[in-house]
């Protein structure tokens, strides 16, 4: 199954990329992993955050296929525990489409891109910079497949 994760991003520190790519390794062949990144809007005095937003949200788009099931990450989301992640993967892999998961910059997802996603997740109520929800993330999706797999990873 492929995910690939698309998210307004600048230049990342090398701790996310070397702590990311920890979990990537781990992650069964079946599970193909891939980042896309698309770039932060250009911030100025011309542009509220609805307008950046709304131009982070039209790159996010152009890379989704017509067939991927696109999930949003949003502070407004639904609060999924490790165990209902778990749950969806498993469904995830039996449908067999690929999954794209939406991060916006930091002013959020656009509204398009909420109307795009089938569903929307809430990584929880704190405030986290978008360069450490990577690391969650992928972290998340390695601790569900353990879950799937009854692998001594998760200890709930």
């Amino acid at each position: 199954m492929r995910l690939t994760v698309h998210a307004v991003a600048g230049k990342l520190p090398r701790w996310v990329a070397e702590g990311s790519a920890d979990y990537e390794r781990r992650l069964p062949r079946e599970l193909k992993l891939t980042w896309r990144d698309v770039p932060l809007a250009r911030r100025g005095a011309d542009g509220s955050g609805a307008v950046l937003a709304e131009r982070e949200g039209e790159r996010l788009l152009k890379g989704l296929g017509d067939e991927d099931r696109v999930i949003a990450l949003d502070p407004t989301g639904e609060p999924w525990r490790t165990e209902d992640l778990a749950r969806h993967l498993a469904d995830w892999q039996m449908d067999g489409r690929p999954v794209a998961f939406l991060v916006g910059g930091p002013d959020g997802l656009s509204p398009a891109c909420r109307a795009r996603a089938e569903r929307s997740w809430s990584l929880g109520r704190l405030t986290l910079p978008h360069p450490l929800v990577r690391i969650v993330l992928v972290e998340q999706l390695y601790r569900a497949w353990t879950i799937l797999s009854n692998h001594p990873y998760h200890r709930g």
